[in-house]
């Protein structure tokens, strides 16, 4: 399906752009901390909300 150059250059695309996200989340860490604080809270909310919707149609449909 894909050809070997394909691939390769999947599979170095994927290892660079990972390298450069870790690369940047670890340079700005300190300034997330101070700006964002509460995040995971606001996070946490919306993931319960989402489960909570799909309990909702779980129960509901005969």
């Amino acid at each position: 399906m894909f050809s070997n150059g394909q691939l390769l250059f999947a599979v170095f695309f994927v290892i660079a752009f990972s390298g450069i996200i870790i690369f940047t989340y670890r340079k700005d860490f300190k300034r997330h901390q101070i700006h964002f604080k509460g995040s995971f809270k606001i996070l946490l909310t919306f993931i319960t909300a989402i489960i909570i919707l799909f309990f909702i149609k779980y129960f509901t449909q005969a």
